[in-house]
């Protein structure tokens, strides 16, 4: 079960950091003599969520469904094609370069490769001092002190600093990275599969290192990751994506406990957990994951979902599936919706049509 925040030691969350509304990525296909786009890949399709502040909001989903390009394009280290991205309450896409160029050191991100994010040709003092030259915040005396504070900060000694990516384990290189990140003190940091690439003891040590960091310096993290027993862990707050779409947020112990949207019921039925005696009774999915370039209509997962009946592959959900106590329910799918005053039950109305006989309730 994660821990909320407000027992890491971090303030009780009042007021949200990051405000994402409606975000769109989609990616041109090109072909042709012209490089014209022949079509699109729709990698972020119409996406909205708040991360409160010294909260961890885990993001999930299957390989392809939209989880890192939600993170980069936050970040603005993509440009989105709509949508509005609020960060402490400024509007990221309205902001000047200069703009831009000021507010970065508080948002940061640690890639999920330490091998390939960082450069094999700087020592690793220079790779985590360079933002704190980029935007002036230390040089000289001043800069060499921080880094050394910073690799210790991380558990690594100062000396490191005059050596090279190479000469360090993976483990240690992500510790490198996570350094780099703090380096300009953000407030905001996206983790992108950040300790998926790691051995099992490794990844413990370094959410341990993520854990502590957050208490001590109040940080809001995005947790992306496939790693369902992790998020659990680390989140105060669970998104699913699926094929571009979120299709539930809600607490972690809310959504790992009842899980609503078939989808995620499917995502957790697969999950392995670490006890021998746990039955694994995976609900079984049909067929392949759609293109995102052409995404089937009505509600994404009806292709593939259990439960799904005709109004599934023509009505598109109005609203993701959302639990956040003590805030009320909404529904993500589009055979039946939730009546928001009892949040066990399941109401049948106009333009659903009549229950399914072959749905269970619940």
């Amino acid at each position: 079960m994660a821990v909320p925040a407000e027992a890491r030691g971090v303030e009780p969350a009042t007021e949200n950091l990051v405000e994402v509304e409606n975000l769109v990525k989609h990616f041109p296909v090109r072909g042709g003599i012209f490089g014209r786009p022949k079509a699109f890949v729709r990698a972020v399709d119409g996406v909205s969520f708040t991360i409160r502040r010294g909260e961890t909001l885990g993001l999930v989903g299957e390989s392809g469904s939209g989880k890192t390009t939600v993170g980069r394009t936050l970040l603005r280290l993509i440009e989105p094609t709509s949508g509005t991205l609020r960060f402490a309450g400024k509007n990221l896409l309205e902001l000047s370069q200069e703009e831009l160029r000021r507010l970065r050191p508080k948002m940061q991100i640690v890639f999920q490769d330490p091998y390939a994010s960082l450069n094999p040709r700087l020592p690793v003092g220079e790779a985590i001092g360079e933002s704190l030259r980029v935007h002036g915040i230390a040089r000289g005396a001043e800069l060499d002190r921080r880094v050394a504070a910073l690799l210790e900060r991380v558990g690594l000694p100062a000396s490191a600093r005059s050596r090279y990516p190479h000469e360090f384990s993976g483990g240690q290189r992500q510790r490198i990275c996570i350094a780099r990140a703090l380096a300009p003190n953000p407030e905001f940091i996206v983790c992108d599969e950040a300790v998926s690439a790691l051995d099992l003891s490794i990844q413990a040590q370094i959410l341990n290192l993520l854990f502590d960091l957050q208490k001590e310096l109040g940080l809001t993290y995005l947790f992306i990751t496939h790693n369902l027993n992790v998020v659990r862990h680390v989140a105060d707050r669970v998104a699913v994506m699926y094929l571009g779409k979120l299709v539930e947020v809600a607490s972690a112990e809310d959504l790992f406990e009842s899980p609503r949207h078939p989808y995620t019921r499917a995502l957790l039925s697969a999950n392995p957990v670490p006890d021998p005696r746990a039955p694994l009774q995976p609900v079984p999915l049909e067929g392949e994951v759609p293109s995102p370039i052409d995404p089937p209509p009505g509600c994404r997962f009806h292709t593939r979902c259990p439960e799904a009946f005709e109004p599934c592959s023509t009505i598109v959900p109005e609203e993701t599936l959302v639990r956040t106590d003590p805030a009320p329910r909404g529904t993500a799918t589009p055979f039946g919706k939730r009546d928001r005053g009892d949040p066990g039950q399941r109401v049948w109305a106009p333009p659903f049509g009549p229950k399914p006989a072959n749905l269970v309730e619940r």
